[in-house]
């Protein structure tokens, strides 16, 4: 594609985001259009987003699952960017409960994803010392994490994409609510980082609805193992991937990540009350309800 057809089709596809509108026929099925220049029309939303006012803030990940790369014939997972009018955080300082409430301006066949959530404080080296694994290093340059739900949209119909499609559009994200921040510090405890890297594979969260219609009610139950066998393999992941694709535009101090989801995506709509609770790893239950 031509820059001229990068720059129509990245307008369209922001009409869609900020319309709601379907785009009926997907960028993966027009000619010329790939992964490459999936990026490009990424890039060129962000300048557009930014010249009207808004921050890009961190990424999103799609595809934390290498059986998906084999079928999908992709080399690692792809990202997105998220801005400050779509990450939100949840009510921990005037509220007994750590808990929000968002409504979507232009919903269309929502779905609701519980993700771990890291903000970061350095750049996450290419290689870390020797003798350090990906997961130690990455979350060594992590300042905080929680658990969220992100909430994503798809503008085609059926919810038929590819990862082309994904990155294109916003990485079909709508919001991002992040629950209670916990600081990852060496100094928490004796073995510090050490147990969140053992921890962070086998924790498990469970998902219940509750709405006008049913009482709460369990939905499912992920474990983090859902992203990459670790979210902190993921971050570390994502960091290299975007290190190799744009090296002069890596991860970066400030950055918020989330992680790929720990269980399916479920639809959701104005109503709906959410809970997730987490085993195994020491972040409050987060609530959302949507309106």
């Amino acid at each position: 594609m031509t820059h001229n057809e990068v720059e129509t089709l990245a307008r369209e596809l922001l009409s869609a985001y900020e319309t709601g509108e379907m785009v009926a026929i997907p960028p993966s099925a027009r000619p010329g259009f790939d992964l490459n220049t999936a990026y490009e029309v990424e890039a060129t939303l962000k300048q557009f987003r930014e010249a009207a006012g808004h921050k890009a803030v961190g990424r999103k990940v799609g595809y934390a699952n290498k059986a998906m790369w084999r079928v999908l014939k992709l080399e690692t997972l792809v990202w997105a960017h998220m801005y400050d009018d779509t990450v939100h955080y949840s009510d921990v300082h005037y509220s007994d409960r750590n808990s929000a409430t968002l409504a979507i301006a232009h919903p269309r066949s929502l779905k609701i994803e519980p993700e771990i959530v890291f903000g970061l404080k350095k750049p996450i080296p290419a290689e870390g010392p020797e003798g350090v694994d990906a997961a130690t290093a990455a979350l060594a340059s992590t300042e905080w994490l929680a658990v969220g739900f992100e909430i994503i949209d798809c503008p085609f119909p059926d919810w038929q994409f590819q990862p082309s499609d994904f990155v294109a559009s916003f990485g079909l994200h709508a919001a991002l609510v992040i629950g209670e921040r916990v600081e990852v510090r060496q100094d928490l405890r004796p073995d510090g980082i050490a147990a969140l890297v053992a921890e962070l594979p086998r924790f498990k969260v469970r998902m219940s609805c509750s709405n006008s219609t049913k009482n709460k009610e369990f939905v499912e139950e992920g474990s983090g193992r859902n992203s990459l066998r670790s979210p902190a393999l993921c971050l570390a992941e994502l960091s290299a991937a975007i290190a190799r694709r744009f090296p002069s535009e890596p991860l970066s101090a400030g950055e918020i990540v989330s992680s790929g989801t720990l269980n399916a995506g479920h639809p959701t709509g104005s109503g709906d009350l959410w809970t997730v609770e987490v085993e195994g790893l020491s972040l409050p239950p987060l609530t959302l309800r949507l309106t």
